[in-house]
């Protein structure tokens, strides 16, 4: 069977999907991965067909439109207001392309922003399934990850947020992907409630790429939905440290790690200046992530001074488990490597669902409550690497949490699935 795996975003959100590819190609399927042409060279680095299914994530976060997306922390109408400014420019040609980019195939595997793969599939007349790793469906046990954080109202309001944000996320696109339905796919248009509520109805499989450790799958789910564990794609073998990033890491006590991932800092040097002050007023050494933010090395020199280390990237299972804690964003991939290795995560979260996974890690007792990005001060970073790094009940937590995790393999349950699911 031939499986297209249709998938958009950052780099941390297209690694899981490239383990998920991985793990599938190993057990008989032949996998194309439809995203960003970015991401050709990281797709076929693991033997896997590649397709353009259009967009650029780092031009999308770098436009002013990305940052004041980025910058909408937990105000979902603000969130998707700014989605529907960069929609405007870049969703008509992702839809065509992400067409494209899906023919030829016996089944699309689709994440939260590939669900055109769904309507693709309808199409096609092909089966799908939904492959997510934020706990998108309607459930009376938890509140929609969109939410903010502490709206608790009972089981009936939890249930009717998964609904409101499914039909407010769609709302805004429905004359886009309506008129790509009629004219591009020839099928008729969607009403009011969008595709997501008609998942269960048409049993429309999903499985989710996260721990049940982490979040336990909720009872009143159907059979269809299924939580696999995490889907890691870790570090080749034949991967080598950096030598001077070994050296530093040997000659001194475990530092925190700083990084925000992917997400964009409009003032890059206050936030690198932020994090220095709360290490030194701490007494921690640190190793900072370049990433996306606008950190560079100072020319060919990693070290800022003998206790900050600024890398460009390192796989974070080599990286993370050698930390006495880990402080970022709060992204799926992020935290779920985090969590796997056994440290507390401080966590700073952006937007989007980020918050929701601050606050589940303070609520497994595995960190200390989320700071949002825009509240982040030196006093309260400085507090929250004191409690994670002095907290015995919470690194013994975090400890647990990591041995539960790295005794799963949600990459051959998830293979189970799709056998199941798609055959």
């Amino acid at each position: 069977m031939h499986i297209t795996i249709l998938t958009y975003g950052s780099h941390g959100d297209i690694r899981p999907y490239i383990a998920l590819g991985r793990g599938l190609k190993q057990a008989g399927y032949s996998i194309r991965v439809a995203t960003h042409a970015h991401y050709q060279p990281f797709v076929n680095q693991y033997d896997l067909d590649f397709a353009d299914a259009g967009g650029d994530p780092r031009q999308i976060l770098a436009s002013k439109e990305g940052q004041n997306w980025v910058e909408s922390g937990q105000n979902v109408f603000q969130f998707v207001r700014h989605v529907l400014a960069m929609g405007k420019n870049v969703m008509n040609p992702m839809l065509e392309q992400a067409w494209l980019a899906c023919q030829n195939t016996d089944a699309i595997i689709f994440s939260v922003f590939g669900i055109p793969g769904y309507h693709i599939a309808e199409k096609l007349g092909i089966p799908c399934m939904a492959a997510w790793l934020q706990p998108l469906s309607p459930t009376r046990e938890f509140a929609s990850p969109a939410i903010p954080p502490g709206w608790e109202f009972g089981s009936t309001f939890n249930r009717l947020t998964h609904n409101f944000i499914s039909v407010l996320t769609w709302l805004p696109f429905r004359a886009v992907v309506n008129a790509w339905r009629t004219e591009t796919l020839h099928l008729p248009p969607m009403g009011l409630r969008g595709p997501l509520l008609r998942f269960r109805k048409q049993e429309i499989p999903i499985m989710y790429g996260y721990s049940p450790s982490v979040i336990p799958p909720p009872t009143d789910w159907p059979s269809l939905f299924s939580v696999t564990g995490y889907w890691f794609l870790d570090r080749d073998d034949d991967w080598q440290p950096p030598a001077d990033l070994v050296d530093f890491l040997e000659e001194g006590p475990p530092p925190v790690y700083i990084g925000f991932g992917s997400m964009p800092s409009r003032d890059p040097e206050a936030l690198l200046d932020l994090g220095m002050k709360a290490l030194e007023t701490v007494g921690q050494r640190g190793v900072l992530l370049a990433g996306w933010s606008g950190l560079k090395h100072h020319g060919e020199q990693p070290y800022l001074n003998r206790d900050i280390f600024i890398v460009e990237a390192v796989p974070h299972d080599w990286l993370f488990p050698q930390m006495a804690a880990v402080v970022h964003h709060g992204g799926a991939g992020t935290t779920a490597a985090a969590l796997r290795a056994g440290v507390p995560s401080i966590i700073s979260p952006f937007f989007a669902d980020q918050p929701f996974w601050g606050h589940r890690v303070a609520r497994l007792g595995v960190g200390p409550k989320p700071i949002m990005r825009k509240n982040l001060t030196v006093a309260n970073l400085t507090a929250a690497i004191r409690q994670s790094i002095n907290k015995n009940t919470m690194r013994q937590r975090a400890a647990e949490i990591g041995r539960n995790i790295r005794a799963e393999d949600g990459i051959a349950r998830a293979v189970e699935v799709v056998k199941a699911r798609l055959g």
